[in-house]
């Protein structure tokens, strides 16, 4: 992730809160895996299996470690994959991943890994309230 210019990077994080604009426009202009990634971090089956059949596992895995599925963190782990573990790790609140990112000058990340953390608990609190049901 930290080979993506800054304007693609900040796109994500507007996607991956929820903004289907910046979503729709990753998908346009040659990003497609982090559309795809957006969409799987929302829980999508189909972007996640299009992250799979595309040769992106470890944008897949994080997907899913994001939600604090610990296969995937141990796959992200297993197979190197640092950055993304330490990301994941930023939006599940971990301090030590925080002062890392800002210390070393990765302050795009820490807001990405906040709008990953806010459109989760927006969609946490969505699935807690019984008045935002399937049939409401």
């Amino acid at each position: 992730m930290i080979h993506y210019p800054p304007k693609i990077l900040i796109s994500f994080g507007e996607a991956a809160e929820g903004n289907s604009k910046f979503l729709y426009w990753l998908m346009n202009n040659g990003y497609p895996e982090l559309a795809a990634l957006a969409n799987s971090i929302h829980v999508n089956e189909e972007a996640f299996q299009w992250l799979m059949k595309n040769k992106y596992p470890h944008l897949a895995a994080f997907s899913n470690a994001v939600w604090e599925d610990e296969a995937a963190m141990k796959w992200l782990e297993k197979n190197n994959f640092e950055f993304l573990v330490l990301l994941t790790k930023a939006v599940n609140h971990d301090e030590e991943a925080i002062k890392w990112l800002h210390e070393n000058n990765l302050q795009i990340f820490l807001v990405i890994a906040k709008k990953i953390n806010a459109f989760k608990q927006r969609r946490i609190e969505d699935l807690n309230d019984y008045h935002k049901g399937p049939f409401r």
